[in-house]
């Protein structure tokens, strides 16, 4: 049985839509489920604290739940939007704005309900830090919804964007690589950025004279670890904007498919290892702030080296859309 162009649009938008929001609901249902066992945990050690747990872990649970309002946003207008069928470019490129947000999702969900249990937990031990636990919990948290953020960028260019212009193959192969990149690399950045922030808590409740060096370090180790979320959203530019020619051939489109996968699946170790390593700077700061200078330098140092894999993929990645 033959199908016409719309037809496939509209395939391509109903179960882009349902893995958008499938799989967009699992990080900020984990995170939240991880404040919430948090804020019980610190009401069981200090029940005097119970009225500002809860409100703390509620907010948190809100900031949590963002990503998901994200997923949420595109998988209604793919359900409920006509989209033009003029290329077959646009089954590709509905179906992957639901990709990338949905995956883009998930690392923004999880990482901002460590932030949001470690402040939970700091005030039962330090009830007069309430405020600036909550502060530093509400910065370490927003931090954490930059990669669900370049999801949403993509989502709505894949969504909104005539591509009636660009050849099918290797078109098609570009805007599933450009959905796929930013999704899968927003993972990791978004839990680093939430493990970073944890420390941060831990440690203003661990010695609350130590807050001002703690968020500075804090930021500076959450924008690095944004890095490779943001090399993902480079490789997904560069896959929508460039120019390919036409071709018959299944190797070019495999070839650009392949630098979507590359660098979006490198990037998510990377996000990871640098919210550790900056992790373990924020917590040796708050033990001993004289140290800042030599703990800093080393953090960075560490950073650095963990961010050269995401660099090797997106060599690669570029191999593959400027070379291969």
């Amino acid at each position: 049985m033959a199908y016409d162009i719309q037809t496939w649009v509209n395939v391509a938008a109903f179960v882009g839509g349902g893995i958008c929001m499938g799989v967009g609901a699992i990080g900020a249902a984990i995170g939240e489920g991880y404040t919430a066992a948090e804020a019980n945990l610190a009401i069981s050690r200090n029940k005097k604290m119970a009225g500002d747990i809860f409100k703390s872990m509620l907010i948190g649970q809100a900031i949590a739940e963002s990503a998901a309002i994200f997923a949420l946003v595109i998988a209604m207008i793919l359900l409920f939007t006509r989209f033009s069928a003029e290329s077959w470019i646009t089954v590709s490129a509905v179906f992957s704005a639901g990709l990338a947000m949905g995956f883009g999702a998930i690392g923004s969900g999880i990482g901002a309900g460590y932030p949001a249990g470690a402040a939970c937990t700091g005030m039962s031990r330090q009830p007069a830090m309430t405020g600036r636990l909550t502060t530093n919990m509400l910065i370490g948290s927003a931090v954490c919804q930059t990669p669900s953020i370049f999801a949403l960028v993509v989502s709505f260019i894949l969504l909104f964007s005539n591509f009636s212009a660009i050849p099918v193959s290797p078109g098609w192969a570009a805007m599933l690589g450009a959905g796929l990149a930013i999704g899968l690399a927003a993972i990791g950045s978004g839990i680093g950025g939430g493990v970073v922030a944890k420390s941060s808590c831990e440690g203003i409740a661990r010695q609350p004279l130590t807050m001002k060096p703690v968020t500075n370090v804090m930021l500076l180790g959450q924008a690095i670890a944004q890095t490779p979320a943001i090399l993902g959203l480079l490789v997904s530019f560069i896959l929508i904007y460039k120019g390919f020619p036409a071709t018959d051939s299944l190797a070019p489109s495999m070839a650009l498919l392949g630098a979507g996968i590359c660098m979006g699946v490198g990037a998510i170790g990377p996000g990871i290892g640098e919210g550790i390593a900056s992790s373990g700077g924020v917590n040796a700061i708050a033990r001993n702030q004289k140290l800042i200078g030599v703990i800093t330098r080393s953090m960075l140092v560490g950073m650095a080296v963990a961010e050269s894999t995401a660099i090797y993929s997106m060599v690669i990645a570029l191999i593959l859309i400027f070379v291969a």
